[in-house]
């Protein structure tokens, strides 16, 4: 006790290992020993110790009990929080089951009138409904609503594709053309994706090359053998044969009209009057384009007369493409009066909203079918002039 006195006086310094076993016995640290020489050392000892070396000392060590239950509580909120956000964004959607079945009937009577109303006209309305669509697509939608909408996004930009093909503005038709193949694959719609390439490759059979038809209608048909007894097949194998006969591939094009009949036949057809049925009498119509393109012009007339008569009462272009492959038929016939009469009285029957760059197109193939020296006669002329006059005058 007499040692302890001494050093609470300060008239002796006690060493460092003394305090610290003073320190153990009592339970307590070197500072509760209120020895102040002995906090200096001990801040000596602070001192020179490396900043980030952890102290080995008992009483130092930091008690991480209260800090450990603190973190892992936030990082458990976390997760639930993320989890929450999570679900909502998958349960969320601007588009109702009633929205989606209203716009599906709205494609569905689109693609209807598409068969009978001018480009023009249906234009308008083909971009109004797809601006609609794509307002939803623009949102957040749950996976089977996003693939519907890219479906109907495929089947109104193909309508608008054709619609300015008929117009003669083939830049715009190529690049929604484009716009609708893009949207179909982003559908994984398989059918889709292969009617929307069939149906691309009207616009270089009609304008070239020619070459770039039949690739699209080939690739149509290899995405479409899947499910070879569907429209699409059909379809594609049919227009396949209409092109590679106009391509002037005599052989390849009897093949691909012989897997074209079986093709169809295999499907059955469909009484559907939109633009993405294949009928009969449509069936009929690329039967009828490959063998007036391969010469086999009694063929033709008969399959025009079938196809005419389930045309009956519809209007559009179709009738009057089937009329013009006749006036093709008296043409390669060495019948220029008859052909060019026929192609004329066709033309202005026509619906002036109807007469497109197509028509005319096929209609001056008529004259470029006769014979040289007749081209320049009184029928091929007027035919010319009836085709140059502006609608109002007819």
């Amino acid at each position: 006790m007499e040692q302890l006195r001494l050093w609470e006086t300060g008239k002796h310094r006690p060493l460092r290992s003394t305090v610290l076993v003073l320190a153990a016995f009592y339970a307590c640290s070197p500072d509760d020993l209120d020895l102040d020489d002995t906090r200096a050392v001990e801040g000596i000892v602070l001192q020179v110790r490396p900043p980030h070396t952890p102290r080995t000392d008992q009483y130092s060590v930091p008690d991480l009990s209260e800090r450990v239950p603190t973190a892992a509580g936030s990082l458990v909120d976390r997760v639930d929080v993320v989890r929450q956000a999570v679900d909502r964004t998958l349960a969320s959607a601007t588009v109702t089951p009633t929205q989606l079945d209203h716009i599906e009937e709205m494609v569905l009577w689109a693609s209807q009138e598409y068969v009978s109303t001018p480009p023009t006209l249906m234009l308008s309305r083909l971009l109004d409904l797809l601006s609609e669509v794509q307002g939803l697509a623009a949102s957040r939608q749950p996976a089977a609503v996003q693939v519907r909408l890219s479906e109907l996004s495929a089947m109104i930009s193909t309508l608008t594709a054709d619609a300015l093909m008929k117009l003669g503005d083939l830049a715009r038709s190529r690049s929604w053309y484009a716009t609708a193949r893009t949207a179909a694959d982003d559908s994984g719609n398989v059918e889709l994706r292969a009617r929307v390439r069939a149906q691309a490759a009207m616009l270089p059979f009609y304008y070239g090359p020619i070459t770039s038809a039949v690739s699209l209608c080939r690739e149509a048909r290899v995405i479409s053998s899947r499910v070879r007894a569907s429209a699409t097949h059909a379809f594609a194998a049919a227009a396949e044969a209409r092109a590679l006969a106009k391509l002037g591939a005599q052989t390849e094009a009897e093949e691909a009209l012989r897997y074209a009949a079986k093709a169809f036949e295999h499907f059955g057809g469909d009484s559907s009057n939109d633009a993405f049925a294949f009928p009969e009498r449509r069936y009929l119509l690329y039967k009828s384009g490959t063998l007036t393109a391969l010469g086999r012009t009694r063929e033709a007339r008969v399959v025009q007369e079938e196809a005419l008569a389930l045309y009956r009462d519809k209007s559009g272009i179709d009738p009057a493409l089937l009329r013009l492959e006749a006036a093709i038929c008296f043409a390669r016939d060495r019948s220029p009066a008859e052909a060019c009469q026929l192609a004329g009285t066709t033309f202005l029957r026509m619906d002036p909203a109807h007469r497109t760059p197509i028509v005319e197109e096929r209609a001056r193939e008529v004259v470029e079918v006769l014979p040289p020296a007749i081209r320049t006669g009184r029928a091929a002329r007027e035919l010319l002039e009836i085709i140059e006059l502006p609608p109002g005058r007819m």
